[in-house]
């Protein structure tokens, strides 16, 4: 074989093959996860799909991206903006939103001043702010 021949092809031709199983690990790892998060598939179609893509994985494999790869992909999306969204959540919550206490106050005292506010009013958005 002409790899053989000359060694630098070997190497090349072994990372070549080294490189495609671990993508296809990759791959083979992700439609099994995608099999067990997917809501949309009742517990005995997921067996199946489990069973189909362990005991005949590359034909099981093959068959499941043509099938549901689209639907795979919008839940990897929805998944994405949810742990998104969670992360704004938890920056937002654990630093608050830019203004203290005192800046409300402020602000709800110029409005009071101003005529905007009654002072039944601020005395109810002051007690919000203080609780």
């Amino acid at each position: 074989m002409l790899a053989y021949d000359y060694p630098i092809l070997g190497v090349f031709w072994t990372m070549l093959v080294f490189f495609l199983w671990v993508a296809w690990l990759m791959l083979l790892f992700k439609v099994i996860f995608d099999i067990f998060r997917s809501h949309d598939m009742g517990g005995v179609a997921k067996a199946f799909w489990a069973i189909f893509v362990i005991v005949i994985p590359w034909l099981g494999v093959l068959i499941y991206l043509i099938v549901r790869g689209p639907s795979m992909q919008e839940r990897d999306a929805t998944a994405a903006r949810a742990q998104q969204e969670a992360l704004n959540t938890y920056i937002r919550d654990t630093a608050g939103t830019g203004l203290s206490t005192a800046d409300e106050l402020a602000k709800l005292a110029d409005l009071r001043t101003r005529g905007v506010l009654s002072d039944a009013e601020f005395d109810q958005h002051k007690a919000k702010l203080l609780a």
